[in-house]
């Protein structure tokens, strides 16, 4: 039976009938009709809130536009402040995350004491087997007692408490690569402001072979708890040397033979450029790139093509790009 021929699609009555449902939504027919409640005499006035009561209820309205504006749970009007490292009361710091924990006992840094949390399972035999290596003590804790040593952290149930990390100087850039037998390869970073992009470099730097790190103290990011996640524990064997100056650092550098470049749009493309010989890169700014009285005082400037309709790069990966370069032409 086609549909044109089938009741179901030709009956008016049908179709004219009242939906099933609710009270809401239709009456039943003439039988019956939905009228809805009204409110009675003797139901008394409606209530009204006291004075006490509306000042403690949330502000509607043009009011609520002096409460703090919030985005996915955060205060839009307060400033943003980077993460600082978690210091307990005994004046250690407090290393989170297993491949953290891993590194930072195979570093320098004197480990006090590792915790992890009950059940804990996977790589932290490892952790645990270095630990008893060099005779520090391991607690076995719940998991509270974790949360509770590092807030807000991805901790993956083991923490450690360290000696506060140091920075170092700039002579034990150029002992590191003297005992590589390499020339001097230095990344010189210009207020990088973002820890994630500080600890995403740092791990370049190091599985790149780059021989230390230059931080300025003002307007960048420091080494934090955020940074030595990000950098996988790499922080560790990275030295970070933290100047007042960028700018007489590089005269610094440049009179001890080490020629400096920065990474900049306008310069000469990276992969013909000559990147043998004692070397150090400035990477600049995520917003604003290098600033101009550092890239006067640098020697070359070098640029990485773009092909896309966006002209570029995040710093980290600007940065991963060119140390693979110098790499490259070392190799």
């Amino acid at each position: 039976m086609s549909k044109r021929d089938n009741k179901r699609f030709n009956d008016k009555e049908r179709k004219s009938a009242p939906k099933r449902g609710g009270k809401n939504r239709r009456d039943y027919g003439d039988e019956y009709t939905y009228e809805p409640k009204k409110r009675s005499a003797s139901a008394g006035p409606r209530r009204q809130s006291s004075p006490a009561a509306r000042a403690k209820s949330p502000a509607r309205g043009k009011a609520a536009g002096k409460e703090p504006r919030r985005v996915l749970g955060f205060d839009m009007n307060e400033s943003y402040e980077e993460p600082k490292a978690v210091i307990g009361t005994d004046g250690l710091e407090v290393v989170a995350g297993r491949n953290p924990v891993v590194e930072v006992l195979s570093g320098e840094r004197d480990v006090e004491r590792i915790f992890i949390a009950d059940g804990s399972e996977g790589s932290v035999s490892k952790i645990v087997a270095l630990a008893r290596e060099q005779g520090i003590i391991v607690d076995f804790v719940p998991k509270e007692k974790i949360d509770a040593m590092a807030p807000g952290v991805k901790h993956q149930g083991v923490v450690a408490k360290v000696s506060e990390y140091k920075y170092a100087e700039m002579d034990d850039v150029f002992a590191r690569a003297e005992a590589s037998g390499e020339d001097p390869f230095i990344i010189i970073l210009d207020e990088i402001s973002d820890p994630h992009n500080l600890g995403a470099i740092i791990r370049t730097a190091e599985c790149a072979g780059a021989h230390g790190i230059v931080i300025p103290k003002r307007r960048a990011a420091s080494l934090t708890q955020t940074v030595a996640l990000s950098a996988a524990g790499a922080i560790e064997n990275m030295p970070v040397v933290q100047v007042t100056n960028l700018a007489r650092t590089i005269e610094e550098l440049q009179a001890k033979g080490v020629w400096v470049g920065a990474a900049d749009m306008d310069g000469e493309t990276y992969y013909e450029a000559n990147l043998t010989g004692p070397i150090a890169i400035v990477i600049g700014n995520e917003g604003k790139g290098v600033g101009r009285l550092v890239k006067e005082k640098c020697d070359f400037v070098l640029s990485i093509p773009m092909y896309g309709k966006i002209n570029s790069l995040n710093a980290s990966n600007a940065a991963a790009i060119l140390m693979y370069g110098i790499r490259r032409a070392r190799n």
